[in-house]
């Protein structure tokens, strides 16, 4: 596992003086009751850190970039970038899930592709590279790794928007969403969604609500369309 994280560190491109606190990053709750660990051995309290820190990054780039922006709109711009969804989609680009240590329960229910999951273990990262090098490099990271890239984010978050109007603009036919599977226990349910514009399929998505998964299928279907310049 060290050797693992070791590349983990080589990607974000930081180096800890403390490897435990990496560690520590990477432990979810369900691997510390597996292995009769503290409670506050799990990330949870760097995730409580970091969610703090990013706030507070997102909310002086925020500040910066929009300086007419007023402040019930920076409040919603940042929420949509700090929320569930946006992490774990800066998570996946990191393969975050592949690093975690979880319970054989979690693992084998699909933790390591759970939004709630990576997205916490990323603000865990957050945390743990501020416990370690301050401020600053805490900083760096989120500018480079999250803040970066906003409008192909942007395109993924308002996807659902976006493709009704590319549709409407390009297309006679309308968007239907279409639930083309379900797979895991009720409580871990994953849904499987096709985005169809007439008769002809454009995206797949799979999310643990039916809203996740067409909100992947829409993306999905906006990159094939600019890919046909369509747009």
């Amino acid at each position: 596992m060290s050797q693992d994280l070791k590349v983990l560190e080589e990607k974000i491109g930081y180096t800890f003086t403390d490897f435990n606190l990496l560690r520590q990053a990477m432990i979810h709750s369900s691997y510390a009751n597996e292995k009769h660990l503290p409670k506050y051995k799990c990330n949870e309290r760097l995730e409580f850190l970091g969610d703090a820190v990013l706030e507070l990054v997102a909310s002086e780039f925020l500040f910066y970039e929009n300086r007419k922006m007023p402040e019930g709109e920076l409040t919603k711009t940042r929420a949509s970038m700090v929320c569930e969804p946006a992490l774990a989609f800066c998570a996946k680009e990191l393969d975050l899930g592949v690093y975690l240590l979880l319970g054989k329960g979690e693992d084998a229910t699909g933790g390591r592709e759970r939004n709630s999951v990576t997205s916490d273990a990323l603000e865990a990262l957050i945390g743990a590279i501020y416990m370690d090098g301050g401020f600053a490099n805490a900083k760096e990271f989120i500018h480079r790794f999250i803040l970066d890239d906003l409008e192909n984010k942007t395109l993924f978050f308002d996807s659902k928007t976006i493709l009704q109007e590319i549709v409407q603009a390009n297309f006679k036919s309308s968007i239907t969403y279409r639930l083309i599977g379900e797979m895991g226990p009720d409580h871990e349910k994953s849904f499987r969604v096709a985005v169809y514009i007439g008769e002809e399929e454009y995206g797949i998505g799979v999310g643990h609500t039916k809203k996740a998964a067409e909100q992947v299928a829409a993306y999905q279907s906006i990159l094939k369309l600019h890919e046909n310049n369509i747009k």
